[in-house]
């Protein structure tokens, strides 16, 4: 079940195929999000036998510790990992969301933005209610931004600026238990990056993006998305 909000509350509440009858939710420019991919998981202890036959340093106690921790980290992995289906929004979506309030200004949006490293987050009202989606897009709109030759206070008004005055509005939002392949679908249509998961009274309990699902069909152990 797909939804959309504005700044005066829920506008919609129907289907993908109604979802793209409503007017005021089309394309928009695409933000990008850059995330680590991964990390070294080579044993940096190669080389430093602890048994009672080996010949070098006596082991000490932090090795023993780490030794420990990587023997304990091998059970884990032991058995042949078993595929489930995921098919629904709520096998995928952050629910650490980030949101901004619609209160907040320019330029406490894209601190958020940076410190946090995502390009996006949801816009919500002092009840918490879902009104928008601001992106990186929003912020570096050319025609938004001053030119160069422009005083520093052009470019202190803007930073001054509320979020609510450049968020994208209205926006869709999603139920948990939305099938994956149709908001993927909603995705391709908007251009957003993805979605705001929203309860039945339009809080914003998560957040399913284009990165989730890929993340989901690159995974190892293999998921069965489709199941």
């Amino acid at each position: 079940m797909f939804t959309v909000y504005g700044t005066s509350g829920q506008l919609f509440r129907g289907t993908i195929e109604q979802l793209r009858q409503v007017g005021g939710v089309g394309a928009l420019a695409r933000a990008h999000r850059v995330q680590a991919v991964g990390r070294d998981g080579r044993d940096t202890t190669s080389g430093q036998t602890g048994g009672s036959g080996s010949v070098g340093a006596k082991a000490t106690p932090g090795d023993e510790l780490h030794r420990g921790a990587l023997q304990a980290y091998t059970q884990t992995q032991k058995g042949t990992p078993q595929r489930h289906p995921l098919s629904t929004v709520s096998d995928l979506m952050s629910r650490e969301v980030i949101t901004l309030p619609d209160s907040a200004t320019v330029l406490q949006g894209w601190q958020v933005l940076s410190d946090k490293a995502v390009g996006q987050a949801p816009v919500v009202d002092a009840r918490g209610r879902l009104v928008g989606l601001l992106t990186r897009a929003d912020l570096l709109q050319p025609e938004r931004l001053p030119t160069p030759d422009q005083h520093a206070l052009v470019w202190r008004a803007l930073m001054l600026q509320k979020v609510s005055d450049i968020m994208w509005t209205p926006v869709p939002g999603v139920g948990p238990d939305s099938d994956i392949r149709r908001v993927a679908r909603v995705l391709l249509d908007t251009g957003l990056p993805g979605l705001p998961v929203v309860d039945d009274h339009g809080q914003v309990t998560g957040f399913i993006s284009r990165t989730d699902i890929l993340r989901a069909v690159v995974t190892d152990p293999p998921l069965d998305l489709w199941g």
